[in-house]
Protein backbone atom coordinates (compact mmCIF):
# COMPACT_ATOMS: atom_id res chain seq x y z
CA UNK A 1 0.00 0.00 0.00
CA UNK A 2 2.56 2.28 0.82
CA UNK A 3 4.90 1.57 -2.25
CA UNK A 4 1.59 1.97 -4.56
CA UNK A 5 1.07 5.34 -2.76
CA UNK A 6 4.07 6.76 -3.28
CA UNK A 7 4.05 5.78 -7.17
CA UNK A 8 0.87 7.80 -7.20
CA UNK A 9 2.44 10.30 -5.59
CA UNK A 10 5.24 10.17 -7.83
CA UNK A 11 3.31 10.76 -11.12
CA UNK A 12 1.16 13.59 -8.86
CA UNK A 13 4.66 15.05 -9.03
CA UNK A 14 5.47 14.47 -12.17
CA UNK A 15 2.42 15.44 -13.80
CA UNK A 16 2.66 18.90 -12.24
CA UNK A 17 6.60 19.84 -13.08
CA UNK A 18 7.10 22.32 -14.98
CA UNK A 19 10.07 24.84 -15.80
CA UNK A 20 10.04 28.54 -14.05
CA UNK A 21 10.15 30.90 -16.94
CA UNK A 22 12.48 32.82 -15.28
CA UNK A 23 14.91 31.14 -13.97
CA UNK A 24 14.87 28.13 -15.85
CA UNK A 25 14.32 25.69 -12.76
CA UNK A 26 12.22 22.67 -12.47
CA UNK A 27 9.40 23.45 -9.94
CA UNK A 28 5.77 21.73 -9.49
CA UNK A 29 3.62 23.59 -10.60
CA UNK A 30 -0.02 22.11 -10.50
CA UNK A 31 -1.93 25.93 -11.82
CA UNK A 32 -1.96 25.33 -15.31
CA UNK A 33 -1.03 28.88 -17.57
CA UNK A 34 -4.79 29.15 -18.67
CA UNK A 35 -5.83 29.26 -15.02
CA UNK A 36 -3.85 31.88 -14.11
CA UNK A 37 -4.78 34.01 -17.19
CA UNK A 38 -8.31 33.75 -16.03
CA UNK A 39 -7.74 34.17 -12.49
CA UNK A 40 -5.87 37.59 -13.40
CA UNK A 41 -8.82 38.41 -15.35
CA UNK A 42 -11.79 37.74 -13.41
CA UNK A 43 -9.97 39.35 -10.38
CA UNK A 44 -8.70 42.27 -12.06
CA UNK A 45 -11.09 44.81 -11.79
CA UNK A 46 -13.09 43.41 -8.38
CA UNK A 47 -9.36 43.57 -6.98
CA UNK A 48 -9.45 47.64 -7.69
CA UNK A 49 -12.76 47.77 -6.04
CA UNK A 50 -11.58 46.53 -3.23
CA UNK A 51 -8.42 48.59 -2.93
CA UNK A 52 -9.71 52.12 -3.17
CA UNK A 53 -10.75 52.45 -7.59
CA UNK A 54 -8.66 53.55 -10.22
CA UNK A 55 -7.18 56.80 -9.53
CA UNK A 56 -8.85 58.66 -12.31
CA UNK A 57 -7.78 62.24 -11.51
CA UNK A 58 -4.49 62.06 -13.49
CA UNK A 59 -4.83 60.55 -16.35
CA UNK A 60 -1.88 61.31 -18.15
CA UNK A 61 0.23 59.55 -14.81
CA UNK A 62 -1.72 55.99 -15.47
CA UNK A 63 -0.62 56.77 -19.19
CA UNK A 64 2.64 57.50 -18.38
CA UNK A 65 3.12 54.22 -15.76
CA UNK A 66 1.81 52.22 -18.22
CA UNK A 67 4.40 53.20 -21.09
CA UNK A 68 6.92 51.95 -18.64
CA UNK A 69 5.58 48.98 -17.98
CA UNK A 70 4.81 48.25 -21.39
CA UNK A 71 8.62 48.64 -21.82
CA UNK A 72 9.79 46.30 -19.28
CA UNK A 73 7.37 43.94 -20.25
CA UNK A 74 8.59 43.63 -23.55
CA UNK A 75 11.44 41.91 -22.05
CA UNK A 76 9.33 39.25 -19.52
CA UNK A 77 10.10 35.76 -20.28
CA UNK A 78 6.53 35.19 -21.28
CA UNK A 79 4.22 37.06 -23.31
CA UNK A 80 1.57 37.80 -20.76
CA UNK A 81 -1.38 40.01 -21.39
CA UNK A 82 0.27 42.55 -19.38
CA UNK A 83 -1.73 45.58 -17.99
CA UNK A 84 -1.31 48.15 -15.84
CA UNK A 85 -3.09 50.47 -13.14
CA UNK A 86 -2.63 53.29 -10.75
CA UNK A 87 -5.39 52.85 -7.98
CA UNK A 88 -6.65 55.85 -5.62
CA UNK A 89 -4.87 54.45 -2.31
CA UNK A 90 -2.53 56.66 0.25
CA UNK A 91 -1.01 53.21 1.14
CA UNK A 92 2.51 52.30 -0.69
CA UNK A 93 2.11 49.36 -2.37
CA UNK A 94 1.95 47.53 -5.20
CA UNK A 95 0.55 44.21 -6.25
CA UNK A 96 0.54 41.28 -9.33
CA UNK A 97 -2.45 39.28 -10.11
CA UNK A 98 -1.78 36.08 -12.03
CA UNK A 99 -1.59 36.29 -15.49
CA UNK A 100 0.45 39.80 -15.58
CA UNK A 101 -2.13 42.10 -14.24
CA UNK A 102 -0.52 44.84 -11.91
CA UNK A 103 -1.69 48.11 -10.08
CA UNK A 104 0.56 50.39 -8.16
CA UNK A 105 -0.68 52.83 -5.35
CA UNK A 106 -0.70 56.92 -5.57
CA UNK A 107 0.65 56.02 -2.55
CA UNK A 108 3.72 54.49 -3.43
CA UNK A 109 4.28 56.50 -6.40
CA UNK A 110 4.55 60.06 -4.30
CA UNK A 111 7.60 58.18 -2.36
CA UNK A 112 9.83 57.54 -5.83
CA UNK A 113 12.18 60.16 -6.89
CA UNK A 114 12.68 58.50 -10.83
CA UNK A 115 11.09 56.87 -13.61
CA UNK A 116 14.04 54.00 -12.64
CA UNK A 117 12.63 53.88 -9.35
CA UNK A 118 9.20 53.41 -10.38
CA UNK A 119 10.57 50.95 -13.31
CA UNK A 120 12.20 48.55 -10.00
CA UNK A 121 8.82 48.79 -8.49
CA UNK A 122 7.06 47.42 -11.51
CA UNK A 123 9.84 44.87 -12.86
CA UNK A 124 9.43 43.36 -9.65
CA UNK A 125 5.75 42.64 -9.94
CA UNK A 126 6.26 41.52 -13.86
CA UNK A 127 8.66 38.77 -12.31
CA UNK A 128 6.16 37.71 -9.56
CA UNK A 129 3.90 37.39 -12.14
CA UNK A 130 6.27 36.17 -15.04
CA UNK A 131 8.54 33.39 -12.77
CA UNK A 132 4.38 32.29 -11.89
CA UNK A 133 4.75 32.95 -8.23
CA UNK A 134 1.10 33.21 -7.42
CA UNK A 135 0.96 30.15 -9.18
CA UNK A 136 3.78 27.92 -6.98
CA UNK A 137 1.86 29.31 -3.69
CA UNK A 138 -1.25 27.95 -4.66
CA UNK A 139 0.71 24.82 -5.79
CA UNK A 140 2.29 24.26 -2.20
CA UNK A 141 -1.32 24.40 -0.52
CA UNK A 142 -2.56 21.71 -2.95
CA UNK A 143 0.85 19.98 -1.75
CA UNK A 144 0.05 20.27 0.93
CA UNK A 145 -3.52 18.87 0.96
CA UNK A 146 -2.12 15.81 -1.03
CA UNK A 147 0.31 15.33 1.76
CA UNK A 148 -2.74 15.24 4.84
CA UNK A 149 -4.40 13.00 3.15
CA UNK A 150 -1.65 10.31 2.03
CA UNK A 151 -0.39 10.19 5.47
CA UNK A 152 -3.60 10.00 6.87
CA UNK A 153 -4.46 6.59 4.37
CA UNK A 154 -0.31 5.25 4.89
CA UNK A 155 -1.04 5.38 8.67
CA UNK A 156 -4.23 3.61 8.64
CA UNK A 157 -6.01 0.44 7.92
CA UNK A 158 -7.92 1.16 4.98
CA UNK A 159 -9.29 31.12 4.18
CA UNK A 160 -12.20 47.81 1.27
CA UNK A 161 -11.16 43.89 0.51
CA UNK A 162 -12.61 42.34 3.99
CA UNK A 163 -15.85 43.51 2.96
CA UNK A 164 -15.78 41.38 -0.34
CA UNK A 165 -17.55 37.95 -0.29
CA UNK A 166 -18.09 35.36 -2.77
CA UNK A 167 -15.43 35.20 -5.65
CA UNK A 168 -14.68 38.50 -5.04
CA UNK A 169 -12.85 37.42 -2.18
CA UNK A 170 -10.42 35.27 -4.14
CA UNK A 171 -8.82 38.13 -5.71
CA UNK A 172 -8.13 39.71 -2.32
CA UNK A 173 -6.77 36.38 -0.62
CA UNK A 174 -4.47 36.55 -4.11
CA UNK A 175 -3.39 40.42 -2.98
CA UNK A 176 -2.79 39.91 0.75
CA UNK A 177 -0.97 36.62 0.22
CA UNK A 178 2.84 36.85 1.17
CA UNK A 179 5.48 35.49 -1.34
CA UNK A 180 8.21 33.30 0.35
CA UNK A 181 11.29 35.04 1.00
CA UNK A 182 13.23 32.97 -2.16
CA UNK A 183 10.16 34.64 -4.47
CA UNK A 184 10.88 38.27 -3.15
CA UNK A 185 14.53 37.62 -3.74
CA UNK A 186 13.72 36.63 -7.54
CA UNK A 187 11.50 39.61 -8.34
CA UNK A 188 14.88 41.37 -6.97
CA UNK A 189 17.42 39.96 -8.68
CA UNK A 190 15.54 39.29 -12.18
CA UNK A 191 13.55 42.66 -12.07
CA UNK A 192 16.51 44.33 -12.04
CA UNK A 193 17.39 42.83 -15.47
CA UNK A 194 14.34 43.34 -17.31
CA UNK A 195 15.51 46.69 -16.11
CA UNK A 196 18.62 46.89 -17.49
CA UNK A 197 17.25 45.08 -20.96
CA UNK A 198 15.03 48.04 -21.01
CA UNK A 199 17.06 50.77 -20.83
CA UNK A 200 16.81 51.61 -17.67
CA UNK A 201 20.03 52.17 -14.57
CA UNK A 202 19.99 49.46 -12.25
CA UNK A 203 21.36 52.01 -9.63
CA UNK A 204 17.02 52.83 -9.54
CA UNK A 205 16.44 49.87 -7.78
CA UNK A 206 19.50 49.96 -5.12
CA UNK A 207 18.40 53.66 -4.51
CA UNK A 208 14.09 52.43 -4.03
CA UNK A 209 15.71 49.85 -1.66
CA UNK A 210 17.59 52.32 0.13
CA UNK A 211 14.52 54.60 0.49
CA UNK A 212 12.76 51.68 1.60
CA UNK A 213 15.22 51.16 4.57
CA UNK A 214 15.16 54.52 5.74
CA UNK A 215 11.48 54.95 5.69
CA UNK A 216 11.37 51.27 7.94
CA UNK A 217 13.68 52.78 9.85
CA UNK A 218 11.28 55.74 10.33
CA UNK A 219 8.61 53.28 11.68
CA UNK A 220 6.64 53.84 8.56
CA UNK A 221 3.98 51.43 9.08
CA UNK A 222 2.14 52.40 6.42
CA UNK A 223 5.40 50.50 4.35
CA UNK A 224 5.18 47.19 6.48
CA UNK A 225 1.44 46.77 5.92
CA UNK A 226 2.12 47.23 2.27
CA UNK A 227 4.47 46.31 0.02
CA UNK A 228 7.06 44.70 2.18
CA UNK A 229 4.47 43.07 4.68
CA UNK A 230 5.88 39.53 4.16
CA UNK A 231 9.97 40.34 3.29
CA UNK A 232 10.71 43.83 4.84
CA UNK A 233 13.59 45.93 3.87
CA UNK A 234 16.64 45.51 4.67
CA UNK A 235 20.64 46.24 4.64
CA UNK A 236 21.08 42.88 3.09
CA UNK A 237 18.30 43.40 0.35
CA UNK A 238 20.08 46.60 -0.12
CA UNK A 239 23.12 44.72 -0.79
CA UNK A 240 22.03 42.15 -3.04
CA UNK A 241 20.83 44.60 -5.31
CA UNK A 242 24.05 46.50 -5.18
CA UNK A 243 25.38 43.18 -6.42
CA UNK A 244 23.18 42.59 -8.87
CA UNK A 245 23.34 46.36 -10.50
CA UNK A 246 27.17 45.29 -10.44
CA UNK A 247 26.96 42.47 -12.49
CA UNK A 248 24.59 44.17 -15.28
CA UNK A 249 25.98 47.35 -17.47
CA UNK A 250 26.62 50.17 -16.24
CA UNK A 251 24.54 53.54 -16.92
CA UNK A 252 21.21 53.77 -18.32
CA UNK A 253 17.94 55.72 -18.18
CA UNK A 254 16.84 57.21 -14.48
CA UNK A 255 14.61 59.85 -16.03
CA UNK A 256 14.09 62.03 -13.01
CA UNK A 257 13.17 64.68 -14.61
CA UNK A 258 10.65 62.92 -16.63
CA UNK A 259 8.86 60.88 -13.51
CA UNK A 260 8.88 64.41 -11.91
CA UNK A 261 6.85 66.22 -14.59
CA UNK A 262 4.70 63.13 -14.92
CA UNK A 263 4.16 63.23 -10.88
CA UNK A 264 3.01 67.03 -11.11
CA UNK A 265 -0.83 67.31 -10.89
CA UNK A 266 -0.49 64.12 -8.44
CA UNK A 267 2.30 65.84 -6.04
CA UNK A 268 0.19 69.11 -6.37
CA UNK A 269 -2.72 67.50 -4.89
CA UNK A 270 -0.79 65.17 -1.95
CA UNK A 271 -1.08 67.92 0.65
CA UNK A 272 -5.25 67.24 -0.19
CA UNK A 273 -5.32 63.64 -0.05
CA UNK A 274 -2.69 63.82 3.17
CA UNK A 275 -5.67 65.67 5.40
CA UNK A 276 -8.19 63.32 4.18
CA UNK A 277 -6.16 60.43 5.29
CA UNK A 278 -6.06 62.16 8.79
CA UNK A 279 -9.90 62.70 8.56
CA UNK A 280 -10.16 58.98 7.91
CA UNK A 281 -8.36 58.59 10.51
CA UNK A 282 -10.13 59.94 12.76
CA UNK A 283 -13.28 58.93 11.94
CA UNK A 284 -12.08 55.37 12.65
CA UNK A 285 -11.04 57.08 16.04
CA UNK A 286 -14.86 57.85 16.73
CA UNK A 287 -14.20 61.53 16.18
CA UNK A 288 -16.95 62.64 13.85
CA UNK A 289 -16.05 66.00 14.21
CA UNK A 290 -12.64 66.66 13.64
CA UNK A 291 -13.28 63.87 10.60
CA UNK A 292 -16.04 66.34 9.52
CA UNK A 293 -13.91 69.55 9.60
CA UNK A 294 -10.98 67.02 7.67
CA UNK A 295 -13.15 66.36 4.91
CA UNK A 296 -14.05 69.59 4.40
CA UNK A 297 -10.79 70.83 4.21
CA UNK A 298 -9.74 68.27 1.77
CA UNK A 299 -12.54 69.27 -0.30
CA UNK A 300 -11.43 73.00 0.06
CA UNK A 301 -7.83 71.64 -1.40
CA UNK A 302 -9.51 69.95 -3.93
CA UNK A 303 -12.88 70.03 -4.93
CA UNK A 304 -13.04 67.25 -7.67
CA UNK A 305 -11.80 64.36 -5.54
CA UNK A 306 -15.16 61.79 -4.86
CA UNK A 307 -13.26 60.15 -2.20
CA UNK A 308 -13.49 63.18 0.14
CA UNK A 309 -17.59 63.91 -0.76
CA UNK A 310 -17.96 60.01 0.77
CA UNK A 311 -15.58 60.70 3.80
CA UNK A 312 -18.33 63.72 4.90
CA UNK A 313 -21.23 61.20 3.72
CA UNK A 314 -19.54 58.52 6.68
CA UNK A 315 -19.35 60.86 9.08
CA UNK A 316 -23.27 62.10 8.44
CA UNK A 317 -23.84 58.32 7.95
CA UNK A 318 -22.64 57.80 11.29
CA UNK A 319 -23.95 60.55 12.81
CA UNK A 320 -27.56 58.84 11.36
CA UNK A 321 -28.12 62.17 9.47
CA UNK A 322 -29.08 60.38 6.76
CA UNK A 323 -30.33 62.78 4.13
CA UNK A 324 -27.24 64.62 4.50
CA UNK A 325 -25.23 61.63 4.07
CA UNK A 326 -27.28 60.63 0.63
CA UNK A 327 -26.42 64.28 -0.64
CA UNK A 328 -22.66 63.36 -0.04
CA UNK A 329 -22.74 60.22 -1.27
CA UNK A 330 -24.35 61.69 -4.25
CA UNK A 331 -21.87 64.47 -4.92
CA UNK A 332 -19.47 61.49 -5.15
CA UNK A 333 -21.09 59.49 -7.93
CA UNK A 334 -21.73 62.64 -9.95
CA UNK A 335 -17.22 62.90 -9.38
CA UNK A 336 -16.85 59.17 -9.94
CA UNK A 337 -19.66 57.14 -11.08
CA UNK A 338 -17.98 53.40 -11.11
CA UNK A 339 -16.43 52.88 -7.10
CA UNK A 340 -18.87 50.38 -5.51
CA UNK A 341 -18.27 52.04 -2.30
CA UNK A 342 -20.01 55.50 -2.95
CA UNK A 343 -23.18 53.01 -4.42
CA UNK A 344 -22.90 51.27 -1.27
CA UNK A 345 -23.22 53.77 1.71
CA UNK A 346 -25.89 55.75 -0.47
CA UNK A 347 -27.68 52.88 -0.26
CA UNK A 348 -27.56 51.54 3.39
CA UNK A 349 -28.31 55.75 3.77
CA UNK A 350 -31.39 55.63 1.67
CA UNK A 351 -32.46 52.60 3.60
CA UNK A 352 -32.56 54.17 7.23
CA UNK A 353 -34.02 57.59 5.44
CA UNK A 354 -37.30 54.98 3.97
CA UNK A 355 -35.88 55.17 0.42
CA UNK A 356 -35.88 51.23 -0.26
CA UNK A 357 -36.37 50.95 -4.28
CA UNK A 358 -33.31 53.64 -4.25
CA UNK A 359 -31.58 51.27 -1.68
CA UNK A 360 -32.13 48.19 -3.67
CA UNK A 361 -31.04 49.72 -6.80
CA UNK A 362 -27.94 51.54 -5.17
CA UNK A 363 -27.25 48.18 -3.05
CA UNK A 364 -27.55 45.58 -6.31
CA UNK A 365 -25.08 48.56 -8.81
CA UNK A 366 -22.64 47.96 -6.00
CA UNK A 367 -22.89 44.77 -5.91
CA UNK A 368 -22.19 44.75 -9.57
CA UNK A 369 -19.16 46.43 -9.34
CA UNK A 370 -17.66 44.46 -5.82
CA UNK A 371 -19.84 41.85 -3.83
CA UNK A 372 -19.58 42.73 -0.38
CA UNK A 373 -21.26 41.47 3.08
CA UNK A 374 -23.10 44.76 3.79
CA UNK A 375 -24.67 45.10 0.47
CA UNK A 376 -25.94 41.81 0.50
CA UNK A 377 -26.95 41.98 4.46
CA UNK A 378 -29.12 45.15 3.59
CA UNK A 379 -31.17 43.37 0.79
CA UNK A 380 -31.39 40.60 2.61
CA UNK A 381 -33.16 42.71 5.08
CA UNK A 382 -35.25 44.42 2.64
CA UNK A 383 -36.34 41.69 0.95
CA UNK A 384 -37.10 39.98 4.32
CA UNK A 385 -39.08 43.52 4.86
CA UNK A 386 -40.97 42.92 2.02
CA UNK A 387 -41.74 38.91 2.47
CA UNK A 388 -39.78 38.06 -0.73
CA UNK A 389 -38.44 35.15 1.87
CA UNK A 390 -36.57 33.53 -1.17
CA UNK A 391 -34.86 36.12 -1.75
CA UNK A 392 -33.52 37.05 1.60
CA UNK A 393 -32.81 33.64 1.70
CA UNK A 394 -30.43 33.57 -1.23
CA UNK A 395 -28.29 37.18 0.09
CA UNK A 396 -28.02 35.29 3.63
CA UNK A 397 -26.84 32.07 1.60
CA UNK A 398 -23.90 34.08 0.11
CA UNK A 399 -22.85 35.48 3.73
CA UNK A 400 -23.07 32.23 5.69
CA UNK A 401 -20.52 30.71 2.33
CA UNK A 402 -18.34 33.72 3.12
CA UNK A 403 -18.24 33.24 6.78
CA UNK A 404 -17.32 35.99 9.76
CA UNK A 405 -19.26 37.75 12.11
CA UNK A 406 -21.89 38.75 9.00
CA UNK A 407 -22.12 34.45 8.02
CA UNK A 408 -22.91 33.81 11.50
CA UNK A 409 -25.79 36.94 12.01
CA UNK A 410 -27.37 35.78 8.18
CA UNK A 411 -27.26 32.10 9.68
CA UNK A 412 -29.60 33.40 12.26
CA UNK A 413 -31.87 35.46 10.40
CA UNK A 414 -31.72 32.42 7.71
CA UNK A 415 -32.99 29.57 10.38
CA UNK A 416 -35.58 32.23 11.89
CA UNK A 417 -37.30 32.76 8.11
CA UNK A 418 -36.48 28.74 6.94
CA UNK A 419 -36.72 27.03 9.73
CA UNK A 420 -40.60 27.01 10.35
CA UNK A 421 -41.26 26.00 6.62
CA UNK A 422 -38.25 23.67 6.48
CA UNK A 423 -37.25 21.88 10.10
CA UNK A 424 -35.28 18.88 9.04
CA UNK A 425 -33.20 21.36 7.12
CA UNK A 426 -32.02 22.57 10.36
CA UNK A 427 -32.87 20.01 13.09
CA UNK A 428 -30.78 16.41 12.51
CA UNK A 429 -32.32 13.07 13.73
CA UNK A 430 -30.44 10.40 14.70
CA UNK A 431 -32.47 6.84 15.90
CA UNK A 432 -31.29 4.04 17.97
CA UNK A 433 -32.44 1.69 20.15
CA UNK A 434 -32.06 0.30 23.62
CA UNK A 435 -31.84 -3.25 25.25
CA UNK A 436 -35.57 -3.47 24.71
CA UNK A 437 -35.63 -2.55 20.93
CA UNK A 438 -37.54 0.43 21.99
CA UNK A 439 -37.07 3.06 19.37
CA UNK A 440 -34.93 5.97 20.81
CA UNK A 441 -35.18 9.22 18.63
CA UNK A 442 -32.22 12.13 19.64
CA UNK A 443 -32.53 15.76 17.78
CA UNK A 444 -29.69 17.78 17.14
CA UNK A 445 -30.20 21.50 16.80
CA UNK A 446 -27.55 22.69 13.84
CA UNK A 447 -29.20 26.33 13.22
CA UNK A 448 -28.00 29.38 15.16
CA UNK A 449 -31.53 29.83 17.30
CA UNK A 450 -33.24 27.95 20.12
CA UNK A 451 -35.65 25.58 19.40
CA UNK A 452 -38.84 24.17 21.39
CA UNK A 453 -41.60 21.84 21.44
CA UNK A 454 -39.61 20.21 18.44
CA UNK A 455 -42.86 17.90 16.43
CA UNK A 456 -41.56 14.68 14.28
CA UNK A 457 -43.47 11.27 12.97
CA UNK A 458 -42.92 8.54 12.94
CA UNK A 459 -43.59 5.71 10.32
CA UNK A 460 -43.39 2.47 11.20
CA UNK A 461 -45.28 -1.51 10.54
CA UNK A 462 -47.36 -2.62 13.35
CA UNK A 463 -47.16 -6.21 13.99
CA UNK A 464 -50.31 -7.35 11.95
CA UNK A 465 -48.28 -6.03 9.06
CA UNK A 466 -49.80 -2.52 8.48
CA UNK A 467 -48.02 0.82 7.78
CA UNK A 468 -48.44 3.33 10.45
CA UNK A 469 -47.22 6.40 11.39
CA UNK A 470 -47.48 8.18 15.05
CA UNK A 471 -46.54 12.32 15.88
CA UNK A 472 -44.64 13.04 18.64
CA UNK A 473 -43.11 15.85 20.40
CA UNK A 474 -39.80 16.87 22.26
CA UNK A 475 -40.82 19.02 24.78
CA UNK A 476 -38.30 21.87 26.29
CA UNK A 477 -35.88 24.19 24.39
CA UNK A 478 -32.97 22.72 22.58
CA UNK A 479 -30.17 25.55 22.41
CA UNK A 480 -28.21 25.94 18.86
CA UNK A 481 -25.46 23.19 18.38
CA UNK A 482 -27.13 20.87 21.60
CA UNK A 483 -29.73 17.83 21.25
CA UNK A 484 -31.75 16.49 23.07
CA UNK A 485 -33.61 13.13 23.33
CA UNK A 486 -37.18 10.73 23.74
CA UNK A 487 -37.82 7.46 24.16
CA UNK A 488 -40.76 6.93 21.80
CA UNK A 489 -42.02 3.40 23.25
CA UNK A 490 -42.47 2.01 20.28
CA UNK A 491 -40.38 -1.28 19.09
CA UNK A 492 -38.66 -3.81 18.93
CA UNK A 493 -37.01 -2.05 15.88
CA UNK A 494 -34.05 -3.41 14.73
CA UNK A 495 -31.10 -2.16 12.74
CA UNK A 496 -31.66 -0.12 9.57
CA UNK A 497 -32.78 3.62 7.98
CA UNK A 498 -34.17 6.24 10.65
CA UNK A 499 -37.95 6.47 9.99
CA UNK A 500 -38.54 9.64 11.47
CA UNK A 501 -39.12 13.05 9.79
CA UNK A 502 -39.07 16.39 12.07
CA UNK A 503 -42.58 18.15 10.87
CA UNK A 504 -42.11 21.51 13.12
CA UNK A 505 -40.63 23.45 15.84
CA UNK A 506 -41.16 26.67 18.00
CA UNK A 507 -38.41 29.09 17.50
CA UNK A 508 -37.00 30.13 20.98
CA UNK A 509 -36.90 34.33 21.38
Amino acid sequence: MRARLAVVFLLILAAGCSVNPVTGEREVVFVSEAQELQLGQENYVPSQQSQGGVYDVDPRLTTYVQRVGNRLAEHAARDLPYEFVVLNNSVPNAWALPGGKIAINRGLLTELNSEAELAAVLGHEIVHADARHSAQQMTRGMLSQVLVVATAVATSDSDYGDLAVGGASVGAQLITSRYGRQAELESDRYGMEYMSRAGYDPQGAVDLQETFVRLNEDRRSDWLSGLFASHPPSPERVEANRQTAASLPAGGRMGTDEFRLAMQRTMDTKPAYEVYDEGRQALADDNPEEALALANRAIDLFPDEAHFHALRGDVRLTEENYGWAVTNYTRAIERRDNFFYYYLQRGLAEREEGLTDAAVDDLERSIELLPTAPAHYALGRIAEDRGDIDTALAHYRVLINAGGEYGRVAAERSARLDLPRNPGAYLERRCSVDQSGTLIVAVLNRSQVSVANVTFVVSYTDSAGQAQSREMMMRGIIQPGQGGTISTGLGPFVGGSCPVRVVSANIVD
